[in-house]
């Protein structure tokens, strides 16, 4: 590939990276974007996230165009493909910009010879559109977006949310609204505010159930926040922001923050409770130099470890010594309620991942109740939304374990489900959660 890539270059390699590597697409995106130049980001950014929300429908048309699949060496030619017809047809791009754009990027990708065919394909679809687009020309109807889900998901989430399942799918095709958390250590939410608004950024503060939280009308780069390497704010979402309220740590308790990475709810432990002794666990290194980056810009401190907490053999988890008054576990899962933030999870979540995570969840569960002081309370979250991650395994948890009780999250978000709280995608603009807190009697 030649070195002088456009945003479009970028994204067919990042695409490439997601859909035959089954790397992560916020991965990617870090590794790759730099080799931009600043103005050229977010076109980049926009059309990979956008190629991945519409994918099934993208493929489907170009399936339709093409006499053969373009594969192995010719599936950059196939990304590129789609990459045009996400901005024919979602974006407000003018079509003979987007098919020149397109086909010059055959040169800059040293794909040349595909050239003539890219701007034939791209205008066979023009002259198409109105046959080869779904009969509702609403991309957001239901039918549309429950269509943009592999057909595993599409039944299981019709299964767990019979009620729902419509706007659950719809939801989950939306472009993701953009929290912060605002450190009360530095600002209120109505004294931030008024900063974003002398750097003219229209934003709002949100209602209770959260304490923090602030909405911005526009995502924006993190650096171009007031005050944001200083630690008055921090991005996170507003079902997130929920989880270190509900733990609600006590001043000088021990708090164990497990599965941490990337450390937004280990920082805001420590804004609502400075003066914890504070531990977070992850097992992947690299992620857990995030967390220490994310408390150095915040100017907290916490103990950092590398473990894995299926490992009971592993010296810090072997401890008799080590006991927390409230542990919070932000368990590894599908990932299902943040489908609008990672489109990504749709082509890289398979069936049978669920078994093997329902299985993980239950292990360090296991695992850190071994931790917990007797009459400590451990909360369990994940931002998941089907209910075998969720209620359906803290039953399982209760029945196995005599000396575990559920305390009641009395809220007025989300719903009560058997055991635990639900959040599902779009309810009151937060991601889709589940919490479900328990305290060990004895």
């Amino acid at each position: 590939m030649s070195s002088s890539l456009s945003a479009r270059g970028i994204a067919v390699k990042i695409l490439a990276e997601v859909t035959q590597n089954g790397a992560s697409l916020s991965q990617s995106l870090t590794q790759q974007l730099p080799a931009l130049a600043l103005e050229q980001r977010p076109l980049a950014q926009e059309i990979c996230y956008g190629v991945l929300r519409w994918y099934y429908n993208l493929n489907h048309i170009a399936q339709k165009l093409l006499r053969k699949p373009l594969k192995g060496k010719k599936y950059a030619i196939h990304l590129l493909f789609l990459i045009g017809l996400y901005q024919l047809i979602y974006l407000r791009i003018p079509e003979h910009a987007v098919v020149h754009e397109t086909v010059n990027e055959t040169k800059r990708l040293q794909l040349a010879w595909a050239s003539g065919l890219i701007n034939a394909l791209l205008r066979n679809f023009l002259r198409q559109k109105d046959t080869l687009l779904p009969s509702n020309k609403h991309f957001y109807s239901v039918e549309n977006a429950a269509l943009e889900h592999p057909k595993w998901l599409q039944q299981q989430i019709k299964t767990d949310w019979e009620e729902d399942w419509q706007t659950i799918f719809i939801a989950n095709q939306q472009h993701p609204p953009l929290f912060l958390r605002i450190n009360p250590l530095h600002h209120s939410p109505a004294s931030y505010l008024q900063y974003l608004q002398k750097e003219h950024i229209a934003a709002s503060i949100c209602p209770p159930p959260t304490q923090q939280a602030i909405l911005l009308e526009n995502a924006i780069a993190v650096q171009k926040l007031p005050g944001f390497q200083a630690g008055w704010a921090s991005v996170q979402d507003r079902a997130a922001q929920l989880a270190a309220h509900i733990l609600s740590p006590q001043a000088g308790e021990n708090i164990l923050d497990a599965c941490a990475a990337p450390g937004g709810k280990t920082a805001h432990l420590l804004e609502i409770t400075p003066t914890i002794q504070l531990v977070s666990v992850d097992k992947d290194a690299r992620r857990l130099l995030k967390i220490q980056e994310n408390l150095e810009r915040l100017d907290y401190h916490a103990t950092t470890i590398v473990a894995d907490l299926t490992d009971t053999q592993h010296s810090w988890l072997a401890d008799p010594s080590l006991r927390f008054d409230r542990i919070l576990l932000d368990a590894p899962c599908s990932a299902t309620g943040v489908i609008r933030r990672h489109p990504d999870i749709k082509l890289l979540r398979q069936q049978q991942d669920i078994i093997t995570l329902q299985q993980l969840q239950q292990h360090i569960l296991n695992a850190l109740w071994l931790l917990l002081k007797p009459k400590g309370h451990l909360l369990y979250a994940t931002c998941s939304i089907l209910r075998s991650e969720n209620d359906k395994q803290i039953a399982n948890f209760l029945t196995h374990h005599s000396d575990a009780r559920e305390c009641q999250i009395h809220a007025d978000w989300g719903r009560n489900m058997p055991h635990g709280r639900q959040i599902l995608p779009g309810e009151q603009a937060m991601d889709g959660f589940y919490y479900a807190l328990l305290q060990k009697i004895s």
